[in-house]
């Protein structure tokens, strides 16, 4: 499994991060992947997947806790932006890297990250479908 980062802007993947809504994904060696989106409420607009950085690392400095539940709500109230239709933040919860977790339901984050973009009804960005190394 590789690195990348995927930006979905203006709608399209390989859009500009500073286009509303926005999602970028940094996917990290198979095991981490750090989900940023906007428009966001304040103090929220990141979450992981796979693992936590601070948990990964074994380091709380790497991550910045992650408020499981604001983030679950805020990204499927996201989700209607780019027109998903009824995501429930129950459906996103279970994606997300919870605090401490010892393994992952998916072994490749790659996996999960699929998941998600499928959840919010965005096509798969090109570089990252059946796990290939990322670009």
């Amino acid at each position: 499994m590789g690195n990348g980062t995927f930006v979905y802007g203006g709608g399209t993947w390989g859009g500009d991060a500073a286009d509303e809504p926005s999602l970028s994904i940094e996917v990290q060696d198979g095991d981490i992947a750090t989900v940023d989106y906007r428009p966001a409420p304040e103090g929220l607009g990141r979450f992981y997947l796979g693992f936590q950085p601070r948990d990964f690392f074994d380091d709380p400095a790497e991550s910045a806790p992650v408020d499981l539940a604001g983030e679950s709500e805020a990204f499927a109230e996201w989700a209607l932006l780019v027109g998903a239709v009824d995501v429930e933040a129950k459906h996103v919860r279970r994606l997300l890297a919870d605090d401490h977790v010892d393994e992952p339901a998916d072994t490749f984050v790659e996996e999960t990250v699929e998941r998600l973009v499928r959840l919010v009804g965005l096509p798969i960005p090109e570089g990252l479908e059946g796990g290939d190394d990322l670009v």
